[in-house]
């Protein structure tokens, strides 16, 4: 993707994220990515707004940089953040946001091209109770299977930055062998949600799918005396998640 189409996808992905009504993400929260090569990928960056993400507040980054800060340990913050600055294709654009190195490995998955970090209310809601990784390990209705699918994976409570970089690699390469294919959905205990998609528009609809999904997921709990909602089985969530409708569903939906 060239530069010039791969800022104007990830503004547009930004604004949708970033929508006031949607209760994603406020202020300074969140940040999304976009592959351009295998070299390099464009990055939100740090202390800029997703509702109004401007391209000068797109910084584009150097794969390599980020991802050999995961191979390091004991490094410390002072270090990080040169090595964030370092990243950078042009010296002076914005520093990448920390979560940066998370996006930088996040993008060398297969048939990831886009990434979207946010902080749904709802989704926290599950995430900073003792639901989060049941929310994550079960579906409740086929949409949901369909936009994020069979199940997501769950990271326990990190801190931001390198840590987190690494609890993430580590969780999803758990995943995806134990699962044989890359998660749509990343949970964070205690923080938020990470949507993956080959597209910004199958990012933008895990994202909003997650949403729902949590929102239903609360008002089944309350209805149901604070009891764990009625979830899909494993074999129903096999038959949705392989339908022939619903695989040309995801072509049409660019999901």
């Amino acid at each position: 993707m060239d530069t010039s189409t791969a800022i104007v996808a990830l503004l547009e992905l930004s604004h949708q994220l970033g929508r006031e009504d949607r209760s994603l993400a406020i202020l300074g929260e969140g940040n999304t990515s976009t592959r351009i090569d295998e070299n390099s990928f464009l990055v939100k960056a740090s202390g800029s707004n997703l509702a109004t993400l401007a391209p000068e507040n797109v910084t584009e980054c150097r794969f390599a940089d980020l991802l050999a800060l995961l191979e390091k340990k004991d490094l410390k913050d002072s270090e990080i953040d040169e090595a964030l600055l370092a990243s950078r294709v042009n010296p002076a654009a914005k520093k990448p946001s920390v979560e940066a190195i998370f996006h930088a490995w996040l993008l060398t998955l297969p048939g990831v091209n886009f990434v979207g970090h946010t902080h749904p209310i709802a989704v926290n809601s599950l995430l900073c109770s003792r639901w989060g990784q049941s929310f994550a390990e079960h579906r409740l209705f086929p949409d949901e299977i369909v936009c994020c699918g069979e199940r997501s994976v769950y990271v326990p409570y990190t801190d931001p930055g390198l840590q987190l970089a690494a609890a993430i690699r580590r969780e999803t390469m758990e995943f995806t062998q134990q699962h044989h294919q890359a998660p749509r959905v990343i949970l964070l205990e205690n923080h938020g949600l990470i949507a993956l998609g080959s597209s910004a528009q199958a990012v933008s609809a895990a994202t909003l799918m997650a949403d729902k999904a949590a929102r239903i997921f609360i008002g089944a709990t309350s209805v149901n005396g604070g009891a764990a909602p009625r979830f899909l089985s494993d074999e129903q969530i096999a038959r949705i998640a392989g339908r022939p409708d619903e695989h040309y569903r995801r072509q049409m939906l660019k999901l």
